[in-house]
């Protein structure tokens, strides 16, 4: 007897400020990453598909995105610059406890 199937994995790729098509509000969207993968006695061994979607974290909406735009995005977020600490604040030293008076 063997036993097959399929099982979906769902990644979060990253958290993107959209305005919703839905409700309006400009808000976070996740973009997630679908996939369904083959099964053989409950291991998964390769892709069959993979599908991108945003979700608007105001309302719950769910938009499907072509795997271009989602790329596109991605490379948006790791091209933009990380924000800076406000001037005066301390700079976090690695390994130190924030929350240590």
């Amino acid at each position: 007897m063997i036993i097959w199937g399929t099982r979906s994995y769902i990644y979060q790729l990253a958290m993107i400020t959209l305005l919703c098509g839905r409700c309006g509000n400009p808000s976070a969207h996740a973009l997630r990453r679908r996939v369904v993968k083959f099964t053989l006695f409950f291991i998964p061994l390769f892709p069959i598909s993979s599908k991108y979607s945003t979700q608007c974290t105001f309302c719950g909406a769910q938009t499907s995105v072509p795997k271009e735009q989602a790329e596109q995005l991605q490379a948006q977020i790791a091209a933009s610059p990380q924000p800076a600490p406000p001037a005066g604040s301390p700079a976090p030293q690695q390994g130190a406890n924030p929350y240590q008076n």
